[in-house]
């Protein structure tokens, strides 16, 4: 059982359930072929944050430690917007890291980050899924709780 549906598996409302079931199911089918992407997530002084390792994982990631390997970066700091976090991530940026390298740096609302629900888990979810996969998913959120990161 995944992360997202034991805490869905929580909630008491019915119809609930169902909605947010499927939204999750949405997510994991569409990636069920796809090969795993390697995603660094990182604080604001570029250390692994693990905090979001479940939704990370239903979301067809794996959380990863080398910032060589990874092909994905996310960058997410308690308490700090993505306005502020877009002064502070340039200076943290290695050109020779792959997700710097192929432009897939992404900075993560801390209210989106800080999820507890499980509607907002789910919208997490739906999140980082179209982040790791552009062009798969399109759930119209970039902007709002999370922003591409151009370098």
């Amino acid at each position: 059982m995944s992360f997202l549906n034991a805490v869905i598996n929580k909630v008491e409302d019915e119809a609930l359930i169902e909605m947010l079931q499927e939204r999750v199911d949405l997510v994991q089918h569409k990636i069920k072929f796809m090969e795993k992407v390697a995603v660094a997530c990182l604080d604001t002084e570029n250390h692994l944050n693990c905090e979001l390792e479940g939704v990370i994982n239903d979301a067809g990631g794996v959380l990863q430690a080398d910032l060589n390997q990874a092909r994905v970066i996310i960058y997410v700091e308690k308490d700090t917007s993505m306005l502020e976090m877009m002064g502070v991530v340039p200076s943290l940026l290695q050109k020779e890291w792959p997700a710097v390298e192929y432009n897939r740096v992404y900075l993560l609302d801390d209210q989106a980050a800080a999820a507890q629900s499980p509607e907002e888990l789910v919208s997490l979810l739906e999140d980082i899924a179209e982040m790791l996969y552009p062009g798969y998913f399109v759930f119209g959120n970039e902007g709002k709780s999370w922003s591409s990161f151009g370098v």
